[in-house]
């Protein structure tokens, strides 16, 4: 199926992060048990438990998508109901909460904490490491992919062109300490008790009502200086990010595997935002020292699996700015994308 030239409203916007790939259809022909998100009413899990159900139905095989979550918006959960989503309340710090959930054998596990860190060090710590904990044992006999992040890397230089799997983590700041805290424990699991586990390392994914690239084109089109002090990033289409979630249930393996997420080029701040510039006929400025240690994948591991990404970097921009050009939402959560000293 082709991309559309622009995306015009939120519920193109989602239909679209919704729509399964050939290889996620597949996927679903070949394999076993229903599958639940734990984490589901977050920034990815609404379009990512709805694209499941997608390919659920598109494979034409019985199988339930379940999302958990606290639901602190009840109208989250009807929204995935109304989906044909089943969903189940519970929070993961609970123990006893998690122990009462159905044992089942496609684990997603996106819950976390990043924003907000500083300061609440102790509640990000929990969620990242408690919770996994507590998920870790109770799905003992499940395949589970663990959301991580790239900011378990150390930072590097373009000329790296990323870090590959094979490099030995150094996060920096108490956040991305977490994040390999949250990685060691599913890994302690795997190991203690055979779980198949696959890391899943994800660098700034691409969702128009937020992301790296509606921070820098907001920036423009406000004609407020863009921050280059990180000059380089990597990105993907959620949509992309998605699918290979869910695709990576297959590659999970003990001992716990680890799969690099994001797209195949490194994209420069400056000359991204400069080309948003030229969308938008407006002048660039930019502010901060520009310097080399930035957070970057190398995802060639993933290209090979999962081919391509359907949505490429340029179509990723063209779209970004039509839609900010044509008063698209914003969901207020910058991605700092700028900081490299990790205090987010």
């Amino acid at each position: 199926m082709e991309n559309p030239e622009r995306i015009g409203s939120v519920e193109e916007l989602e239909n679209l992060l919704s729509r399964p790939t050939e290889g996620l259809i597949e996927m679903m022909k070949r394999i076993d048990g229903d599958v639940m998100i734990l984490g589901i009413a977050g920034k990815m899990g609404v379009t990512m438990g709805r694209q499941a159900l997608n390919a659920v139905r598109a494979a034409g095989v019985s199988k339930k998508v379940i999302g958990v979550s606290r639901f602190s918006k009840q109208e989250e959960r009807e929204k995935l109901e109304s989906w044909g989503i089943e969903t189940i309340a519970c929070d993961l710090l609970d123990r006893e909460s998690v122990e009462k959930l159905p044992q089942v054998k496609n684990i997603v596990f996106l819950a976390g904490r990043k924003f907000g860190t500083g300061g609440s060090e102790a509640q990000t710590w929990a969620m990242n490491i408690l919770a996994p904990s507590y998920v870790g044992a109770h799905f003992r006999d499940s395949r589970i992919v663990a959301f991580s992040t790239g900011c378990v890397y150390p930072l590097v230089g373009i000329a790296t062109c990323g870090c590959t799997e094979e490099v030995v983590p150094e996060p920096v700041g108490e956040y991305s300490q977490s994040c390999l805290g949250r990685e060691r424990i599913f890994q302690y699991c795997s190991q203690k008790y055979g779980t198949k586990v696959l890391l899943f390392r994800l660098n700034y994914a691409i969702d128009l009502r937020y992301g790296v690239l509606h921070d820098i084109a907001r920036s423009v089109w406000e004609e407020r200086p863009v921050d280059n002090t990180v000059g380089y990033f990597n990105v993907i289409w959620q949509g992309d990010a998605n699918s290979n979630a869910l695709r990576a249930l297959e590659l999970c393996d003990s001992p716990a595997a680890v799969l690099n997420v994001t797209g195949p080029e490194i994209a420069s701040v400056e000359q991204t935002a400069l080309q948003f510039g030229r969308l938008f006929g407006k002048s660039v400025a930019f502010k901060g020292v520009p310097g080399s240690a930035c957070y970057l994948n190398n995802s060639a591991r993933m290209c090979r699996t999962f081919g391509y990404p359907n949505v490429s970097l340029e179509r990723m921009i063209r779209w970004q700015a039509d839609w900010i050009r044509s008063g698209g939402i914003s969901i207020g959560k910058p991605t700092h994308f700028e900081v490299n000293n990790g205090k987010f």
